[in-house]
């Protein structure tokens, strides 16, 4: 296990980083700590909201945010839990699960409602498909009517997902094409924070 919680909710190295890192070195930072000054110089660079999340069975829990700084703006959601499948980080992260891994998450098929995510597994895990071959997912208005956000996978020193960056802006400023030249600051970010780990 790379990380675990502790008792306060933080995320923590787990055995397999402080065995990666000896017992001699200190041991690294927390996650959420290791990653704030990362999602704040996104948030100053693209003006717009953002978010660190883990993926927790089929859900997203968003650990950390820091609100845009436009008044118009996607507000952050730390400690929210979301449907992995309805948002850019929860995708960005499910595309590391290999197939047959993301069906038993989804035994019952996708949880129905409005969303304008996929509606069944097989639309899912073609999506899913696209997310790995462009390196980062999109969300648009799948989670919340009038939101669109980008995600990208932060990645430790053996390539391993362990967690998501993502973008969040109103739709009416951030449609789809904004959304894609966002991807190339969002990636920095998220090697940034895995050069770190």
């Amino acid at each position: 296990m790379h990380f675990k919680q502790d008792r306060h909710k933080v995320y923590r190295p787990g055995p397999v980083l402080r065995a990666i890192r000896g017992r001699q070195a200190a041991p690294p930072p927390d996650l959420i700590t290791l990653a704030r000054p990362h999602l704040q110089r996104l948030a100053d660079t693209v003006r717009e909201t953002t978010h660190l999340t883990v993926l927790e069975g089929n859900a997203t829990r968003f650990l950390d945010g820091v609100a845009g700084p436009q008044a118009l703006r996607v507000t952050h959601r730390t400690g929210a839990l979301l449907p992995a499948h309805v948002t850019s980080g929860g995708k960005a992260l499910l595309a590391e699960l290999p197939p047959e891994r993301l069906l038993t998450l989804y035994p019952n098929g996708l949880p129905g409602g409005e969303s304008k995510a996929p509606k069944d597994v097989q639309r899912l895990v073609a999506e899913l498909t696209t997310v790995r071959r462009a390196g980062w997912a999109l969300n648009l208005q799948e989670g919340e009517r009038g939101v669109n956000a980008v995600g990208a996978c932060v990645r430790d020193r053996t390539g391993r997902a362990v967690a998501a960056v993502a973008v969040s802006a109103p739709s009416a400023r951030c449609p789809k094409g904004r959304l894609n030249r966002l991807a190339s600051p969002l990636l920095l970010v998220a090697r940034d924070i895995g050069q770190e780990l």
